[in-house]
């Protein structure tokens, strides 16, 4: 930020200071507030979206598809303000205002990327799938062991004991196989799998040696944790639970940070950039704009994190200018905005069984089966055509009936029963960390608030589009050796952003020379600013990357409450 914007006026200053800022309150985010309130600190949050106040504001959730307007389906009106949103999954009649519009909130694609985004108190912790699986020193080494990247600061062993504290606040329900690949954690009782993943699982195993198809790890509560849930087999998560059935900001962190009586919660408050001390050499604060006034106004703290999600904290970073940072805060590496990284997926098998006619499931699960990587782990499963890996997401269910005719009393006759039973697989596959993969900012393309927009150039590569071939083969491999009928593959390849695990814009590493922070989120050059969401990672692995997210912020957060003490920051 221009040298002029450290004329802080001193009641202000006094009046808008804390111990910490926080700036998101997603899934790291809150993490963050929860961790600073409980160790003491005053601590404020911004939030630059609205305020979205748990079961309250879960409209229509409630509701059967007939009791909806538009029975749950989006509108062209949907498509035309949210081109980009509406595509996702998760986007229906009652979720669609978790979602930003896209009209205004523009960037700009060099090349396609799909940017999911929700402006509000909780972000995407309210629409994520909740899959939680732990990364090992598989994911940890392989930086260092093929030479993509820089080599991550941390090992398993470092991160292990801050799963265990996050995990049972979490609440995972998951199932214990002593998986090297994919350690085990502190589980809730596992779903059930149904009597077709059961029979597919069993096959799995009969026919291969290197691999195993196991319940999902999942964030939805199979029993009560604390005041919430369990989880009421809805599968309605994106539009919000009032029975607090699954892990939100909303419904879990931010409501153990307020117990405090230490959080302060700004909604509506777009973070202009981070305001630096060249003398001290330390952050002092953050500008922000109101998104409804459009006033600025500065906050101060001692400590602050940065959670606004993997493209929110780099464009806060490279808006944070001065004559200390000129290409933005921390930035004298060059790195920041570089080595983007999403999971590639949409790529799989499907088809059909005879056979349990006489069998059905009960509810709607809101979690399905899960096949670790076994590709690229060893000696044994080594591939030459591509580095890393994958691993498979999936489920069997019956559907109404393929064929169907006639009107009337007999058609709904027909309706009622249910069709055979079917079953698919879709990978998610590592995206390795290219340093030309990269996000920056655009001067002359502003938003509604004035506020540079982002140009976003990513793109999937060779290894990736190698990988993927392996992804489809294999998956339709498994469905026939499990006695699967009419088998089919495809592959859609979505654009990066697509999977919604973005990664990799101010990355973790050893050398203050090629990577933007230490082994500890911190930064290696403004030591009192720390960043634990997407944007951290080093490499991408082929795990849902949340609840390591969370480990991170929890383990920095004692860090950084350590170091105050001592006079460190």
């Amino acid at each position: 930020m221009p040298q002029d914007s450290l004329n802080i006026n001193g009641k202000a200053a006094q009046q808008n200071t804390y111990d910490a800022i926080v700036v998101g309150s997603g899934i790291s985010g809150g993490w963050a507030a929860k961790e600073l309130c409980e160790k003491g600190l005053k601590t404020l949050i911004l939030e630059r979206g609205r305020n979205i106040e748990h079961i309250k504001d879960y409209t229509d959730t409630t509701k059967d598809p007939w009791e909806l307007r538009h029975h749950n389906s989006i509108t062209e009106e949907d498509r035309k303000n949210c081109p980009i949103q509406s595509r996702i999954y998760a986007y229906d009649e009652v979720s669609k205002h978790f979602f930003v519009n896209d009209l205004e909130n523009p960037y700009n694609q060099v090349k396609p990327f799909d940017w999911i985004r929700g402006y509000h108190v909780g972000g995407r912790s309210l629409l994520w799938g909740r899959q939680c699986y732990r990364w090992s020193d598989l994911d940890f080494e392989a930086n260092l062991k093929d030479g993509h990247g820089v080599d991550w600061p941390i090992r398993y062993k470092d991160i292990e004991p801050w799963y265990d504290y996050v995990e049972p606040f979490v609440g995972i329900s998951g199932s214990r196989e002593g998986l090297p690949q994919l350690p085990d954690g502190k589980f809730l009782p596992p779903m059930e799998m149904n009597c077709l993943e059961k029979h597919v699982a069993a096959r799995i195993k009969e026919n291969f040696n290197d691999r195993v198809m196991i319940i999902g790890r999942s964030a939805n509560h199979t029993q009560k944790v604390g005041d919430r849930g369990p989880c009421q087999y809805r599968n309605k998560c994106q539009q919000g639970c009032p029975f607090g059935g699954y892990f939100s900001s909303n419904s879990a962190t931010l409501p153990a940070a307020m117990k405090t009586n230490n959080l302060t919660l700004r909604p509506f408050s777009i973070v202009m950039g981070v305001i630096y001390d060249k003398e001290k050499r330390r952050a002092k604060g953050v500008r922000i704009m109101d998104s409804e006034t459009r006033k600025t106004e500065d906050y101060f703290a001692r400590i602050i994190f940065l959670n606004a999600s993997t493209l929110g904290t780099t464009s806060i970073l490279l808006n944070s200018v001065s004559d200390a940072f000129p290409e933005g805060l921390g930035n004298s590496s060059g790195q920041v905005g570089h080595n983007l990284m999403d999971h590639h997926y949409g790529v799989g098998a499907y088809g059909s069984f005879d056979g349990f006619e006489d069998q059905y499931f009960y509810g709607r699960r809101p979690n399905g089966v899960y096949i670790p990587r076994f590709r690229n782990v060893n000696d044994k499963t080594k591939r030459s055509d591509y580095l890393r890996g994958f691993g498979y997401q999936g489920g069997a269910g019956r559907g109404r009936p393929w064929i169907a005719d006639g009107v009337g009393a007999s058609l709904k006759e027909q309706l009622l029963e249910p069709g055979k039973w079917n079953m698919g697989v879709g990978s998610w596959g590592e995206h390795l960390p290219y340093f030309e993969n990269k996000v920056t900012i655009n001067k002359e393309k502003r938003d509604k608030w004035g506020m540079p927009t982002l140009d976003i150039d990513c793109e999937f590569k060779e290894n990736e589009k190698a990988m993927r071939k392996d992804m489809m083969i294999s998956a339709a491999e498994m469905l026939e050796k499990a006695g699967l009928k009419d088998v089919n593959t495809y592959d859609n390849m979505p654009a990066p952003g697509f999977c919604i695990h973005e990664m990799g814009t101010a990355r973790m590493g050893r050398n203050p020379k090629t990577s933007v922070l230490n082994g500890n989120n911190q930064m290696h050059e403004v030591k009192n600013v720390f960043i634990t969401d997407g944007s951290c990672m080093s490499s991408s692995a082929c795990q849902n990357p949340s609840v390591t997210y969370m480990a991170l912020t929890a383990r920095a957060a004692d860090f950084a409450v350590k170091e105050l003490k001592k006079g460190n920051l």
